[in-house]
């Protein structure tokens, strides 16, 4: 008998939680492997957004325990698509989950692949009278499985990691003295951030930057262009009275803000739509002439 190996499994799903999906994956690792705690990333991506899924599996892999990570977003279950698990850091986890695309920035981030396995052994799956449930009939008993200390390999047949699917996340670009950017996420409180790290901005812009978003449908229609400037801040306690800000986030990538209120909503903008930063240097501070001296007649 194995002994067990991990004893924490981090899920992430598009499942929701209106339906019984999460509780009955939750319940096969329980029967299986007892002993685990399993961790609610979030079971909220948007429904077949692998893109979305990618990026938030991607935010969490560096906080999340030692142990397994089960992501779940799936649009072409019981399809050619593989199921695979991925050995990274040493061992110290593995990645469950399609081979979508999914997975993939997260392995990156955690160092890259050490081993990796096509999930085909049905030793370790449960039988089902339909394909479309992966989650609960290979993914959930994979984990689970790994946990009691299972073997990676006796999962299935071992795959290269160089031709496991890759992400796809884009990255900024200068245009001139442009940087064309693009929005990746808007958290629940409307802060919408960007594919911009702090060093992708050039170092001698200034405090103030210049925020085009383009006609989404054609971008060449100015006539529907929104332009705003926005405060590059620390805090979003600085931007008061409605300014829009260019702030460093939690995860380090400069997001636009408003204090206690939706960014997203006031520039209309999205997952994917593009945003355009130009330098407009430093405010130019106000001089107000002071005569001293003066009487009254």
């Amino acid at each position: 008998m194995t002994e067990p190996r991990y004893d924490t499994v981090s899920f992430l799903t598009d499942y929701g939680t209106a339906d019984e999906f999460v509780g009955v994956v939750k319940a096969v690792i329980r029967d299986l492997a007892p002993h685990t705690t399993v961790l609610d990333l979030t079971h909220e991506i948007p429904p077949f957004d692998l893109r979305a899924g990618a990026l938030a599996l991607a935010r969490c892999i560096g906080y999340v325990p030692g142990g397994v990570v089960l992501a779940v977003v799936d649009p072409g279950v019981a399809t050619v698509r593989r199921a695979v698990a991925i050995e990274v850091a040493g061992g110290a986890g593995v990645i469950v989950g399609p081979d979508n695309g999914l997975l993939a920035p997260a392995v990156a981030m955690a160092g890259g692949a050490d081993r990796a396995v096509e999930l085909t052994n049905a030793e370790y799956q449960l039988d089902a009278a339909g394909a479309t449930f992966a989650g609960r009939d290979i993914f959930a008993p994979a984990a689970a499985y790994l946990c009691n200390g299972v073997d990676l390999y006796d999962l299935g047949t071992p795959v290269d990691p160089s031709l496991l699917l890759p992400g796809t996340i884009p990255l900024p670009r200068d245009d001139g003295d442009d940087l064309i950017a693009e929005v990746l996420w808007v958290d629940r409180f409307g802060n919408a951030q960007l594919n911009v790290g702090p060093d992708d901005l050039p170092t001698d812009w200034g405090s103030l930057v210049e925020v085009v978003i383009p006609n989404p449908t054609d971008p060449s229609d100015a006539t529907h262009t929104t332009v705003r400037t926005a405060t590059r801040a620390t805090s979003f306690a600085q931007l008061a009275g409605g300014a829009i800000g260019l702030v460093l986030d939690s995860y380090g990538m400069l997001a636009l803000a408003m204090d206690q209120r939706s960014a997203a909503d006031e520039l209309g903008v999205g997952p994917g739509d593009q945003v355009v930063l130009r330098d407009l240097g430093d405010p130019t501070p106000s001089v107000t002439a002071v005569e001293f001296g003066r009487r009254p007649q």
